[in-house]
């Protein structure tokens, strides 16, 4: 089959590898319908995070189940199936507890020795404890489809960031990072019922989204000078809850300053650079709390689904560029460049 490795940075090629198969009774073999490229992906692309040369790469897919395990209960040959971006056996008491990603077994698509997600198909290691079911007749639903993709990753990633700020109903939020990431916690703010939510990013066409999404209000700014805009927007305070999605130095020390005191960040942006851009002395004076991490997308997936199936949530316009399974180079190319946002892979 066809499926994406990094070589080196810059260095995506898409090539032949062995078909997956099952290979333990707990496994599934997942056909390989939407795919996506994520901003996290970037970071292996741009050489910042390590990569073996071969390795496997993309962690977001849906498809439909084409070989169960003999030890595979809830699933069958011929389920459409959404998996997160990680996989966990379901069993332990880490998943009991609804953090997927601390799963002992668990692990990460295009980890080495695993299949990733932009291929044409993939192993999926304890079915059971990772995949979701879909409604069959989604598949014949190219909107819905591109929508229920998003629960792989960025909306369920952008739904940890609101609940780690502490998003309520009537609370100011602000989001840090127009990415994908970002603007879903937008809508994931949206949805938790905030009533002002200030969206930071300089790029229209991505707060174009974020309005979209339910932003209330858009700051370009950025450092000292986007501090000083939001705190005009909200008499000086800071927003109660604010979602860091970037991951920079500079972006945690933008959501420290915008906080309200008392209020909390949510962060989600991988950690890259050489700081944290947190000063505890400033966060233990005005109280400031720090929540988040990786999302436990799996446990999130239930509830938001049934959201997406009855329209009250549609992250569908996060992907703004569509690529075969040839394209996906170009993809990468693309969201390295900022001309895309989010790249959706059709094998």
């Amino acid at each position: 089959m066809r499926a994406t490795v990094i070589h080196a940075p810059h260095d995506i090629r898409v090539e032949e590898v062995a078909d997956p198969k099952v290979q333990m009774p707990t496994d599934a073999v997942v056909r390989v319908l939407r795919a996506c490229i994520c901003g996290s992906d970037l970071w292996a692309y741009r050489g910042e995070s390590a990569r073996k040369p071969g390795q496997r790469i993309g962690h977001e897919f849906l498809g439909i189940v084409e070989e169960a395990g003999s030890e595979v209960r809830g699933l069958r040959t011929g389920d459409l199936v959404v998996a997160p971006f990680v996989w966990s056996d379901g069993t332990c008491d880490f998943c009991a507890e609804g953090l997927t990603t601390s799963c002992p077994q668990g692990g990460f698509w295009g980890s080495v020795g695993s299949d990733g997600g932009q291929g044409e198909a993939v192993r999926v290691p304890f079915a059971d404890g990772t995949l979701v079911k879909l409604p069959a007749d989604a598949a014949s639903d190219d909107h819905l489809l591109t929508a229920l993709l998003a629960l792989s990753d960025v909306m369920g990633t952008g739904h940890h960031a609101a609940l780690g700020a502490g998003v309520r109903r009537g609370s100011t939020v602000a989001v840090v990072g127009d990415g994908a990431v970002g603007l879903c916690g937008v809508l994931a703010a949206k949805r938790l019922g905030a009533e002002r939510i200030i969206a930071l990013g300089r790029h229209k066409a991505r707060t174009d989204i974020a309005e979209l999404f339910g932003a209330t209000h858009v700051v370009a700014e950025r450092g000292e000078a986007a501090v000083d805009a939001v705190r005009e927007l909200t008499r000086g305070q800071g927003a109660h809850a604010v979602i860091e999605a970037v991951g920079t130095e500079q972006s945690m020390r933008t959501a420290v300053d915008i906080t309200r005191d008392g209020g909390a960040i949510g962060y989600v942006g991988v950690p890259h650079g050489s700081g944290t851009g947190l000063d505890l002395g400033v966060m233990f004076d005005r109280n400031i709390a720090l929540r988040g991490g990786v999302a436990p997308v799996r446990t999130y997936i239930p509830e938001l689904l049934a959201d997406v199936l009855d329209g009250t949530i549609d992250p569908s316009p996060v992907f703004d560029l569509t690529v075969g399974i040839e394209g996906v180079p170009d993809g990468y190319r693309a969201m390295d460049e900022r001309t895309a946002l989010k790249v959706l892979v059709k094998p």
